[in-house]
């Protein structure tokens, strides 16, 4: 890049914010270069590549509703421009792809060992698999065609599996879920952008890799994951199923194997744990091994079903809601009780599903195919909960606590609904009366019974929720209705506790690895897999490749 007479001659890339063009819009790259090129003050000529690197919504006004594009621009290389350093919207932009970093100089003796095969477990062995290691992941639940023909059966017959569910098996909890791709997390080192491209990569829609709100849907995200299984195996990792972690053993505090069905012993210098936050069994194994760890705050509540074109029209207006994907909201009320109620995985044109992976106890969960359009919108609507509110001894609270609280509330519903999903009409929970017939369809993927939600949850739980709704409401007109509908509990929102780990990510166990959200490092699909990503590197730079 040269610099001559105030002018930049550009050689690598320029972004140009704020591209505002209509929901409906033909031609969209020869208009997106148009645009971009008045911007820059040069030909769209000049323009070798255009690249669309963010896309948002603005539906602000509800009689102008319109996208606004971000897009990377590869220019001419004789290609003039000047730049206003006072515009935020033009920029030069230096295009840097995440790399995996490089091998360390410690021996590795023995494969490295990762349990749990969902996001965090997934990237972290992609990423092993690429630095020549060949991991070896242990997954306690079943590949995902097999898994998907167990839920079925659930679904359908109300026969659980429990190492077969939505919580265990490939691809982990979030194959069955809406597929959401958006994140809070704020890195610098371009893992964000590298989780969705490889997502992309590996057969999603190209346009996670821009949208603001990207998702890839259950049916989609299933073959995705088997995509990328098939690309660890290509590069000498190994996926074993139906292979559960049963015990570990540590000499002189290093991690020396771990223990398989409880019966086969496996030798390894390093254990991944991408448990997932419903690993309750696992957990307790680590607990009892003297594993530090913590409880945390989580929170519980109840799935909410309402009309998705009232959800599409309050957020859109009547002239696009036909016009526009099935919308989603983002609901937050702080109660006079001091607890936060908030929606969560909210699915646009989704499902209600039996989440349940424990004999006896009843949860569930939403989910979306990836075109959504179920007619129907259902998020969680739930209540913050912290240890002093759902630990007996506050004094010393027990760091499985968490996972007792949310096992009483799964007992109690599996129980009220006679081992079926309870459901309610939201009028019946406000007047604390049990649901005999429904005002609307239940979009619910499994068997349910009508119920009175209200006598699983204590009673700040039910008192929050009432006190929230109103003020949702007043979000999205109609959002409480005869034909609300409310089914429970939503209990496995996030892990109940923490694994503690030090800044190198590991235990105090040497060689162990907490990653991802059941040790309590994330909340979602694109969170994990970050971790996942930031513990394989720290396993990169420290150690050798395995065999050299």
């Amino acid at each position: 890049m040269g610099i001559c007479n105030g002018c930049f001659m550009c050689e690598k890339y320029v972004k140009v914010r704020q591209i505002k063009l209509p929901v409906e819009c033909d031609n969209l790259t020869e208009k997106l270069k148009n645009k971009a090129a008045l911007s820059l003050r040069i030909k769209p000529g000049d323009i070798l590549n255009l690249e669309i690197t963010k896309k948002s919504l603005d539906a602000r006004d509800k009689e102008d509703v319109f996208f606004s594009y971000e897009v990377l621009l590869k220019l001419d290389f004789n290609t003039k421009i000047k730049l206003n350093p006072k515009d935020k919207n033009v920029c030069l932009f230096d295009n840097k792809k995440y790399e995996i970093p490089k091998c360390g100089d410690e021996e590795l003796k023995k494969r490295p060992v990762i349990c749990g095969f969902g996001p965090a477990g997934i990237f972290c062995a992609l990423n092993l698999a690429k630095a020549g290691f060949k991991p070896i992941v242990l997954e306690r639940g079943k590949d995902v065609d097999e898994r998907s023909r167990d839920m079925e059966l659930l679904f359908k017959e109300g026969i659980l599996n429990t190492e077969s569910n939505a919580q265990f098996g490939e691809g982990g909890a979030g194959t069955f879920s809406d597929g959401k791709l958006n994140t809070t997390v704020k890195d610098s080192f371009g893992r964000n952008r590298y989780v969705l491209d490889t997502f992309a990569d590996f057969g999603a829609n190209d346009e996670i890799r821009y949208v603001n709100k990207p998702h890839i849907g259950t049916d989609v995200l299933k073959n995705v994951i088997k995509n990328m299984r098939m690309e660890i195996e290509h590069l000498g990792g190994e996926i074993r199923f139906n292979s559960k972690l049963t015990g570990v053993k540590i000499l002189d505090n290093k991690i020396k194997a771990v223990v398989i069905n409880n019966k086969e012993t496996l030798e390894t210098d390093v254990l991944v744990l991408a448990i997932g936050h419903s690993a309750r069994d696992t957990f307790e194994m680590l607990y009892n091994n003297d594993f530090p760890m913590t409880a945390k705050p989580f929170a519980v509540g109840v799935r909410v079903q309402t009309p998705q074109e009232l959800i599409d029209i309050n957020q859109y207006g009547e002239k696009y809601a036909k016009l526009l994907p099935a919308a989603d909201y983002k609901l937050t009320h702080t109660c006079k009780n001091g607890h936060g109620v908030y929606s969560f995985c909210m699915c646009p044109g989704g499902y209600v599903i039996n989440a349940s992976s424990e004999n006896n106890r009843t949860c569930v969960n939403g989910m979306s195919y990836s075109k959504r359009d179920s007619n129907y919108a259902n998020s969680a609507i739930i209540v913050s909960v912290s240890p002093d509110d759902y630990s007996s001894d506050k004094e010393n609270i027990h760091p499985l606590s968490g996972v007792r609280f949310q096992r009483m509330l799964e007992e109690k519903a599996y129980n009220l609904g006679d081992g079926k999903i309870p459901a309610q009409n939201y009028s019946d929970f406000e007047k604390n009366l049990e649901t005999t017939e429904f005002n609307d369809k239940v979009m619910l993927k499994g068997l349910y019974k009508g119920c009175n939600i209200r006598e699983i949850f204590p009673d700040f739980i039910n008192e929050s929720i009432i006190e929230a709704m109103p003020y949702f409401n007043n979000k999205i007109n109609g959002f409480v209705s005869d034909k609300t509908i409310i089914m429970g509990p939503e209990s496995r929102t996030s892990s109940p506790l923490r694994i503690s780990r030090d800044e190198d990510l590991v235990t105090k166990y040497k060689g162990v690895y907490p990653c991802g959200e059941g040790c309590g490092y994330a909340g979602g699909i694109t969170s994990a897999a970050i971790d996942g990503i930031k513990v394989s590197e720290k396993i990169i730079m420290k150690y050798k490749k395995y065999g050299a």
